[in-house]
């Protein structure tokens, strides 16, 4: 059952709460602490991101087209849209011989604000290249070509380039294939559904590891390229990108929708996963780093330094204070 883990105040009262999920492992997947049930089953959403670039990368797809650590991370990412991360993806589709209408993730508004202000100042549309699967989608066009795989209807269930996402997602996170949900994501392709537990075992695959079997050196290069190059995994004012920046590598992070949030301690070899019962974001910058100094996974000084990038307090149209989140777990 979830429990309450952050109590939002307005004054000296409790005006909403928010319930959640929570499990740490090990590579041995024992669990380390948890917080509510660990076997909570969510749909893993774009936190499965880094797994779904596995097979590229087993399938020599770097060193075929030359990619760079930010074109790597922007392939796990869900990025804000911003000019820069617009820049990688063309410079991805360039690299493969593709267009952004080879994409099939739908037009989206930019997730950071300042970039679909842009847009609307100069009076231009947002395209595929702003949404922020789009860098998850050239990864899979990638697959295709590097295998020979027809790449009309990518996107679908009975495709092969998703059969071997799925695969790829049963053997990293231990679980059966027949025992993930399937639906459909937002940006059109198969979403994987787990329980938590297991989400936080395929996340404690990615810290740092001196194994030399393929399965891990693919997960060294994932993890590494996304720790290097934070800004491409999220971008500005995003969780993700602070907490690989101020921790300078020592946490790995990734959102997904719905408020499902995972996290690796690269030097400790433990995997975090979470879900917010509600869907909520906005919990997850108050639980996350009360949660990395609680268990000792980050300093004071690199606690307070996230929180200075964070948006914790809660304000009115006037600007005023008006209110807080506390964690409670």
């Amino acid at each position: 059952m979830s429990v309450e883990i952050v109590h939002v105040y307005r004054g000296g009262c409790v005006e909403s709460v928010h319930r959640g999920d929570i499990v740490a492992v090990n590579r041995r997947g024992d669990v380390v602490f948890q917080y509510g049930d660990k076997n909570k089953r969510t749909f893993w959403r774009s936190s499965a991101k880094p797994f779904q670039t596995i097979p590229m990368v087993e399938s020599g797809g770097i060193e075929k087209f030359k990619f760079t650590s930010k074109e790597l991370s922007l392939m796990t990412s869900s990025h804000g849209g911003e000019e820069k991360h617009v820049m990688i993806l063309e410079s991805i589709l360039k690299k493969i011989g593709k267009n952004l209408t080879d994409l099939d993730c739908g037009k989206s508004k930019p997730m950071y604000e300042g970039a679909f202000k842009k847009l609307l100042e100069s009076n231009k549309p947002y395209t595929p290249a702003n949404n922020p699967c789009s860098g998850k989608h050239s990864c899979m066009l990638t697959l295709g070509i590097i295998k020979g795989i027809d790449l009309k209807n990518y996107i679908e269930l009975d495709h092969p380039i998703q059969e071997i996402m799925l695969r790829t997602v049963s053997e990293v996170c231990d679980i059966a294939a027949a025992d993930i949900d399937i639906a459909i994501d937002g940006c059109g392709v198969p979403v994987f559904g787990l329980p938590i537990y297991n989400m936080a075992k395929g996340y404690s695959k990615l810290s740092h590891s001196s194994a030399s079997d393929m399965r891990t050196m693919s997960l060294q290069k994932i993890a590494s390229a996304m720790i290097g190059e934070p800004y491409y995994v999220a971008g500005t004012s995003r969780l993700d990108t602070i907490l690989m920046e101020e921790t300078k590598g020592k946490i790995l992070a990734k959102l997904g929708a719905e408020s499902v949030y995972c996290m690796t301690i690269m030097d400790k070899g433990i995997g975090i996963a979470m879900k917010i019962e509600d869907g909520g974001y906005r919990a997850l910058n108050q639980l996350v780093p009360d949660l990395l100094i609680g268990h000792g996974f980050i300093s004071n000084d690199e606690y307070e330094e996230i929180k200075k990038r964070l948006n914790l307090l809660i304000k009115n149209h006037r600007e005023q204070i008006v209110g807080y989140m506390k964690s409670v777990f």
